[in-house]
C-alpha cells in the first residue's frame, strides 16, 4: 500500500476588515448583555430560593440546604462573571488589532490522500484565509 486517505485539520483564518470587526464586536456585546441578564436572573432566583427555604426554626439540615443553594447559585453566577470578563478582554483586544490582521476562526477537517514519501508536516499545516466570507488563499 503506497497511499491512504486521512482526515487532517485545516485552520480557518479571517483577515480583519471593518465589517468583520463590527460583526465580532456586536457578537461579543450581545454575549456580554445576555450574560448580565442571566446574572440578574440568577440573583433573583437565588433570593427567591433562599426565602422559600428559610424558616423561623431551622435545623442543621436546613442550614446545609441553604448553603448548598447559595453555593449552586454562586457557581452559576461566577461562570457568567468569568464569561463577561473574558468577552470584555477579547473585545478590547479586537479593537487593538490592525485592519488586515489574521484572526484564527477555528479548525475544520479535510480528507487528504497521502502517499509514501509525502512531507507530513506540510500536509498538517494547511490553512484557509477568508476575507468578508470569501476564500482568498489556501496555504500549505
Amino acid at each position: 500500500m503506497d497511499k491512504i486517505l486521512l482526515k487532517m485539520p485545516v485552520t480557518i483564518k479571517a483577515k480583519l476588515t471593518e465589517k468583520l470587526r463590527a460583526k465580532l464586536s456586536k457578537e461579543l456585546e450581545d454575549g456580554i448583555a445576555q450574560a448580565n441578564l442571566e446574572i440578574q436572573q440568577i440573583d433573583i432566583q437565588a433570593k427567591r430560593a433562599i426565602q422559600e427555604n428559610t424558616k423561623q426554626e431551622m435545623s442543621p439540615a436546613d442550614f446545609q440546604r441553604l448553603d448548598a443553594i447559595r453555593q449552586q447559585f454562586g457557581q452559576e453566577r461566577e461562570k457568567r462573571m468569568q464569561y463577561v470578563a473574558q468577552a470584555t478582554k477579547r473585545k478590547e483586544d479586537l479593537e487593538k488589532l490592525a485592519i488586515g490582521a489574521e484572526i484564527v476562526q477555528g479548525t475544520l477537517e479535510r480528507t487528504a490522500e497521502v502517499h509514501v514519501g509525502d512531507n507530513m508536516r506540510e500536509l498538517m499545516n494547511v490553512e484557509v484565509l477568508v476575507e468578508d466570507d470569501k476564500i482568498i488563499a489556501i496555504r500549505g
